[in-house]
């Protein structure tokens, strides 16, 4: 079932759903199980499994020269997503990211999600490597989110690669994409920002997806601005509980984002990490108490593989 069509069917309920990543190269499935079991019994009509784009390391060669080799540390979203669908009779959603992809690669995995009957997706762009300063675009791959989100949308019309068209066989996917209540790092301002979200919508994207945030007003006033900007796509709230006193320096540094002055003084106050996650899970619950009144869709949580924080706050809103 698509997400449009989960939202709409909860007439005004705000549903759960949470995120994870695919296994480290070699682990267990048995690990993303793991992960899942405790929060099933909140009912999410679907689960996001994130994707990675490759990376480089530099080995020595027997003549002393290094040689760049190209790996990819967590492979298998499509097989994850399969598996979950499997096992617990839940809807997915595979992140499809530009970063380290072919355009064919892109249309294998497409057709591949297709005959596994999965009918979401989320189309982002991708974080850079490692080392390099900026998102370094794979050849024969694409610069930019929007142009993912054109293919997505030209197979859901029938229309492939290469000038092949079936209209017979056309996919059917509802398409997410990311939006930024602070504005997109690389924005130069928030009516450029906005101008590139609305690009999207009007190309094909269904529901919005934002980057974590924890100040409610924020989102608030981004889905205000949505609003009078055109935007009426369902915009799904993304959450990350603050669980160690690190995260108020990495998170503003790596996902560009304001922590407010209540919650960093908190933090700033606790004597360990165990009484920083205790503040972090209770600015949480009432964060999405508020968001709950607000009538956010869905309450999305970025879990990464750590469940415990996020279900103690569900278990105090759902």
């Amino acid at each position: 079932m698509k997400i449009t069509e989960h939202i709409a069917n909860a007439k005004g309920k705000t549903l759960f759903s949470f995120e994870l990543l695919p296994p480290v190269k070699g682990s267990s499935i048995q690990g993303i199980f793991n992960s899942i079991d405790p929060l099933m019994e909140f009912n999410p009509p679907f689960i996001d499994v994130t994707s990675s784009r490759e990376d480089h390391v530099y080995k020595e060669k027997p003549n002393g020269l290094l040689e760049k080799v190209t790996y990819r540390k967590r492979p298998g979203t499509v097989a994850v997503c399969a598996a979950i669908m499997h096992k617990y009779k839940v809807d997915t959603v595979p992140h499809l990211i530009c970063g380290g992809f072919t355009k064919e690669e892109t249309e294998y995995a497409l057709i591949d999600l297709q005959f596994l009957g999965i009918d979401n997706v989320l189309v982002l762009r991708g974080d850079a490597r490692k080392g390099d300063s900026g998102f370094v675009p794979t050849p024969g791959g694409h610069c930019y989110a929007t142009d993912l989100l054109e293919q997505v949308t030209n197979m859901n019309n029938g229309i492939y690669l290469h000038e092949y068209q079936d209209t017979s066989f056309k996919t059917n996917f509802c398409i997410g994409v990311a939006a930024y209540p602070e504005k997109h790092f690389e924005a130069p301002n928030l009516k450029t920002d906005f101008k590139y979200l609305k690009q999207k919508v009007d190309g094909g994207a269904d529901f919005l997806v934002t980057q974590m945030f924890y100040d409610n007003s924020k989102y608030k006033q981004f889905v205000t601005q949505c609003r009078e900007n055109g935007i009426n796509v369902p915009i799904i709230p993304g959450l990350k509980p603050l669980t160690t006193a690190k995260q108020l320096i990495n998170l503003p540094k790596i996902f560009h984002i304001d922590i407010p002055e209540d919650l960093s003084d908190a933090v700033q106050a606790c004597k360990n990490d165990k009484e920083v996650k205790e503040v972090g899970i209770e600015w949480m619950i009432n964060q999405c108490k508020e968001l709950v009144e607000f009538g956010a869709p869905v309450l999305h949580f970025y879990t990464m593989g750590n469940p415990e924080p996020t279900k103690r706050i569900a278990s105090e809103i759902f």
